[in-house]
This record gives structure tokens, C-alpha cells and sequence, in this order.
């Protein structure tokens, strides 16, 4: 299953010219550093002899597994930015490391699959409606294995931040943390967090949770709405507060008028969504599947302006990432989807005898050669056994070759599909196996 979401994620990436990479998994820990919160998630590295002595390193000089991939994707473009042909897009699936607590849908080593954009300089605004877009055709691809239709909710910092400024907030960074934690712990938690951690009085912290409720179906109507707010406030039109948060909404308002131009109802505008890493400057996303609240996001991004920089260069981005293996346990749990097949073989050849065994690799080699997965029993067992070894491995045909029982030379191949029972006549240059069996997955540990 994995994989085959794995293949079908690459096509569409492709399909969008995305160009793929793969990073190292060991970073500096300086790199590492650069994201906030997640930092106390990192693990760090170090050699059997240095064990207890780590502290004498301090953590910048040390290194640690990626528990991410846009990290890694900073350090890459900088290295090679002579090299590339920006605007950059690329695509990376691989492996990543984070300390949590194993849960359900949370894991320590999983598999993020992320599609990036990255600007030499600056970045056009475009590019925040094509990533969604894409993501959201992606998991619209996945619908074929079981999966709900998802809906990606966008905000943006910067209106965000120029709202809070306008009531009087400093600790911008702070609010966004705790209104991120909205969906996780309720309204009346978060406004006790943002008077007790981020010096706002229960008005201010009222106000916050107003705009995290505001919603609109349009960019005029969230216009509308927002101007209304910050005129309940007090949030002068002319003020430096308010220019911040209108460059924001207007990039929000183009992003979802934009996107349902081609995709109606994929995009919308969501402002509670505040994403707590510190690094992200403008758009914001989450992406939600219907009818899944208690799975929360599983798809989230947004712009970044200052993550990769050379010198007095700066490469700007967009990116977005999926917590693929959390959304594979989803789809096994939940969805419907199913991983029954050890084996990706569609077809097991029977062998009646090891002086045949040369006929039972012809026939294997020729439905290989178009395409169709196939093996070879490993002995001359009863026919019974090798046909409970093929519905161990999960494999639905096995292939009895011509002539093995009565020495009937002008006799044909038959094969004999073990889940329905029917046995029909076949040749290995001609036949093809029933989609619904011919499916090959991959267990999942």
C-alpha cells in the first residue's frame, strides 16, 4: 500500500513538473535549529567513544537526524544554487526522525512526501495557489484507494500578525503557537493561554479568537468581514498594523478566488489556521478529510521567506508535506484500504516436477516480460502445497503448465484464480490478470 501511494504521489509531482531529489539524513545541528519548537524533537548523534561527553559539543556543532525535509532542502539549495534553474520545484519523499511519543497516527521514523518551490531573490505569489492545487489533485488520486476528499484550509501570517499587532499584542510569535493548539484544546483554553503566556488581557484574547472564527466563502466577503472586525477593535484603517495585515488578506483573497477558478471548494480560507513554526512569513495551509476530524491535518505547509539565504541572497519558498505514513495507517485503518498481499507476485508457475522446472521459468519469463509480476514455486510439492504457499504469500493465480499430468503434449497452460475458484485455459503471451487482483501492495511494518 505504501508504495503504491508512494508511485502514485510521484506521478502527479511529476505530472506538475516537480523534479525529485533525495538529502542525506544526518544535518548540522545549526541547521537544524532554525524551526522553532521542533527543535526539542531532534535526535542528535554521537560516536560509541563520546558517549557522556556530548555536552563538551555544544548542539550547533553536532550533528542530528532530519525531522523534516525542508531543512535539508535549505542546505541543498544554497550548495547548489549555481547548478539550478529557479524558480526551483522539487519534490522528496523519504524518511524522517522526530522524539515523540508513539501513538496512533504519530510514529518516530516515518515517511514525509513534500513538493517545494524555491525563489533565487523572490518568488511570485502564483506559486501559493499552484502548491495546494497540486496536493490536493494528489490526494485526489488517493480517493482510488479509499481515501476521503480533502480540502486544504489557507491563512496567511502576515494578516494574522498585522491584526495582533493592531490590538496591541507583541508577542506575535506566541499567539500563533497558542492559536495553532485551537482545534487541539478548545477556545476557552487557548484565551486562558494567551492571558497567561502571551501578556493579553481577556479583551485582546477574545478578539484573537473572533478572527480565528471568521470565515468567508470568497476573497470581497472575507474582505468585508475582516474591515468590519478591525473596525469593532479599533484597528485603524491607516495604521502601520493594518497595512501589514491587508497584504496578507489580499494574498489569501487572490490564493482562494484563484483556486476555485479550477478546483471550486478546494481551497478556502481558514483563519485559525496559524501553523506554530517560527519560520513561516506569509501563506499558511492545512489540509483536512472529510468526515476524519479526530485525524486532524495531514497535509500542512506555507510560505517562507528566511529560511535559505547566501550572504545577502535569500531564496524564498513555498512548500507543503505530507505525513505519508500517518495518512497509509489512516487508509488501513479507516478507509478501507487493504495491504492483504505479502508478495507482489500476480501469479505463482506450478512446477510438477524439478525436470520441468526450465518450462516453469519460460512461462514466468514470458508474462514478465509484459509485465505482469510472476514466480515460481520453490519445489515439486503436492499441487495442494504449492497452492497454499501462493495463498500465503497472498499471490491469487497459480499457473498449472500444459501437459505435466498426462503428458498430453498438444494439451494448453491453465491458471486458476485461488480466491474465485475458476480455472480457465490460458497462454503466457496473451493472458492478463483481472485488475482487481493484479494490484500489487507492500506490508507495512
Amino acid at each position: 500500500m505504501e508504495q503504491r501511494v508512494i508511485d502514485t504521489l510521484r506521478r502527479v509531482f511529476e505530472l506538475n513538473g516537480f523534479i525529485g531529489i533525495e538529502t542525506r539524513a544526518v544535518e548540522q545541528g545549526s541547521s537544524l535549529l532554525k524551526k522553532g519548537e521542533t527543535s526539542k524533537e531532534i535526535y542528535l548523534l554521537s560516536r560509541l567513544q563520546e558517549v557522556g561527553h556530548e555536552s563538551d559539543t555544544p548542539v550547533n556543532d553536532r550533528l542530528g537526524l532530519h525531522f523534516d525535509l525542508t531543512v535539508p532542502l535549505s542546505r541543498y539549495v544554497v550548495e547548489h544554487s549555481g547548478d539550478l534553474a529557479f524558480p526551483f520545484k522539487r519534490w522528496q519523499i523519504q524518511k524522517v526522525w522526530r522524539g515523540e511519543r508513539p501513538q496512533e497516527g504519530r510514529f518516530r521514523e516515518f515517511v514525509q512526501a513534500d513538493i517545494d518551490v524555491i525563489g533565487n531573490g523572490d518568488l511570485p505569489d502564483h506559486y501559493e495557489v499552484e502548491l495546494p492545487l497540486v496536493m490536493v489533485s494528489a490526494l485526489e488520486e488517493l480517493r482510488a484507494f479509499g481515501l476521503p476528499k480533502a480540502t486544504v484550509h489557507a491563512n496567511n501570517r502576515k494578516l494574522s500578525e498585522g491584526f495582533y499587532r493592531g490590538l496591541g499584542l507583541t508577542d506575535i510569535e506566541g499567539v500563533l503557537r497558542e492559536i495553532d493548539k485551537l482545534d487541539k484544546i478548545g477556545a476557552d483554553e487557548v484565551a486562558k493561554l494567551l492571558v497567561d503566556t502571551c501578556g493579553a488581557d481577556e479583551a485582546q484574547a477574545r478578539a484573537c479568537l473572533e478572527l480565528a472564527e471568521l470565515t468567508a466563502a470568497d476573497g470581497k466577503e472575507l474582505a468585508d468581514k475582516f474591515d468590519a472586525l478591525c473596525a469593532a477593535h479599533g484597528i485603524a484603517a491607516d495604521s502601520a498594523a493594518y497595512m501589514l495585515a491587508r497584504q496578507g488578506l489580499d494574498t489569501l483573497a487572490m490564493i482562494v478566488d484563484e483556486a476555485a477558478l479550477i478546483r471550486p471548494g478546494a481551497v478556502i480560507a481558514d483563519l485559525k489556521i496559524a501553523r506554530g513554526l517560527d519560520y513561516y512569513t506569509g501563506s499558511v495551509y492545512e489540509t483536512f478529510l472529510d468526515g476524519a476530524a479526530s485525524l486532524g491535518s495531514i497535509c500542512s505547509g506555507g510560505r517562507y521567506d528566511n529560511l535559505a539565504s547566501q550572504g545577502n541572497r535569500k531564496y524564498p519558498g513555498v512548500g507543503l508535506s505530507i505525513g505519508l505514513s500517518r495518512l497509509v495507517s489512516y487508509m488501513l485503518h479507516s478507509a478501507g484500504a487493504h495491504a492483504s498481499r505479502v508478495c507482489p507476485a500476480s501469479v505463482l508457475v506450478a512446477v510438477w516436477n524439478e525436470q520441468d522446472r526450465s518450462a516453469a521459468n519460460l512461462i514466468a519469463n514470458t508474462l514478465r516480460s509484459r509485465g505482469i509480476a510472476a514466480d515460481v514455486a520453490p519445489t515439486a510439492a503436492k499441487l495442494g502445497k504449492q497452492i497454499k504457499y501462493a495463498d500465503k504469500l497472498g499471490i491469487p493465480y497459480v499457473w498449472f503448465p500444459a501437459g505435466a499430468t498426462d503428458g498430453d503434449d498438444t494439451a494448453s497452460d491453465e491458471v486458476k484464480n485461488i480466491v474465485t475458484g475458476d480455472q480457465q485455459p490460458a497462454d503466457p503471451k496473451s493472458w492478463q490478470p483481472d485488475t482487481v487482483y493484479a494490484r500489487q501492495t507492500v506490508v507495512i511494518d
